[in-house]
């Protein structure tokens, strides 16, 4: 790749930092890091959409749709106080840049990454999403791919007043891979943004949301489904601070762990003193289908006015097997009946997404995971 340097894996965050005390990244710093390989095209998703594509960190123009609101990527410089964002500013050679005018209503476009390679290699995609005043889009956000790498986006999200970004991603990598997400939003006044992330793949994985409602009535949805199994490690953080009065929040975080795997949720909800009326919820769930899984939680309220109503929960278990008896007593076979409870302890993180194609790629991928336990 032209201009390529190898990453400074001395810059990686260590357990030594708070937000960092559950996920170890060990295991991504001892690898040593090549040039990415050109790329194979691979099968893509099964959805008639204008889509954007990218392999092994570069922009396909073939592959991908011609679209009026898409731009030339930029790089940028950034003193990040985020180690991973930092090295993204430093690594980033591809990405996307969308910008929607006011009041346009720019439909669904299907983003979709995918790595594949015979040596460890590494790839640091920069986007940009910026929605004018009403301006409305349904991006669904797809990373696959097969072999050892390290996948680390960053995604910077403005949404002027009245805007709305629904946000749908499916990190399906490759079992021996490592996906480190960055996601920053700036949400205005009356502007909403629905995210959704669906975590299956990845040897180790982490996402991190840091959401601003910064204007009167702004609105932050960060639900997830975290279903992971066999040795894997995957880490939904997320940071969503209060900046304006009248802002609600939710959060809704289900992890389905088997196997040796570990979940970890950190939740933060930072409500400043301006920030009255605030309306701020998180709740954290995890079905543990081996003795051996674990879940980390560590819900935060950090809370400087005093009109406001804030709240988490979480709860972890086993399934009920009174329920999968009840089932079996009516005919259903023991891994179907199984099937059923875990599809519909899924059921509240899946709510926000309604759009046709983005439901059926997440139900696929859902289903295709439990048929391979």
């Amino acid at each position: 790749m032209p201009g390529w340097k190898p990453p400074d894996m001395t810059a990686l965050p260590s357990k030594k930092l708070e937000a960092w005390r559950y996920t170890d990244l060990a295991p991504l710093s001892v690898l040593d890091f090549y040039a990415a390989p050109q790329a194979t095209a691979p099968e893509l998703p099964q959805a008639d959409l204008p889509r954007l594509v990218f392999l092994n960190g570069v922009f396909s123009e073939t592959l991908s749709t011609p679209l009026a609101f898409s731009q030339p990527f930029l790089a940028v410089a950034e003193a990040s106080t985020q180690p991973l964002a930092h090295i993204n500013a430093e690594q980033a050679q591809s990405g996307m840049t969308l910008n929607i005018p006011d009041g346009v209503d720019a439909g669904t476009i299907l983003v979709f990454s995918y790595a594949s390679g015979s040596l460890p290699f590494a790839t640091h995609l920069r986007h940009r999403i910026t929605l004018g005043q009403g301006a409305s889009l349904t991006l669904i956000d797809i990373a696959k791919g097969d072999g050892v790498y390290w996948h680390n986006p960053v995604t910077d999200i403005a949404l002027a007043p009245g805007a709305r970004l629904n946000h749908y991603r499916l990190q399906d990598e490759s079992r021996e891979a490592f996906n480190l997400a960055t996601i920053r939003a700036r949400i205005e006044a009356g502007a909403a943004y629905e995210h959704f992330t669906a975590t299956i793949g990845a040897k180790l994985s982490r996402t991190e949301i840091h959401a601003s409602l910064v204007g009167e009535e702004a609105l932050a949805h960060l639900n997830a489904a975290q279903l992971l199994t066999d040795e894997q490690h995957g880490d939904f953080t997320t940071v969503v601070a209060h900046k304006a009065p009248n802002c609600p929040s939710r959060q809704t975080v289900k992890s389905v762990l088997s196997g040796l795997a570990r979940g970890v949720f950190q939740g933060r909800i930072e409500v400043d003193r301006i920030a009255q009326k605030t309306d701020g919820y998180q709740m954290s769930q995890a079905l543990l289908l081996s003795p051996h899984a674990e879940m980390d939680i560590k819900p935060e309220l950090r809370i400087y006015a005093d009109d406001v109503k804030c709240s988490h929960g979480a709860t972890i278990g086993a399934l009920d097997e009174n329920q999968v008896f009840y089932l079996r007593s009516r005919g259903i076979p023991e891994a179907e009946a199984r099937s059923l409870l875990i599809r519909a302890f899924l059921d509240d993180a899946l709510a926000p997404v309604q759009q046709k194609d983005a439901r059926v790629l997440f139900e696929a991928a859902i289903d295709g995971w439990w048929r391979a336990q």
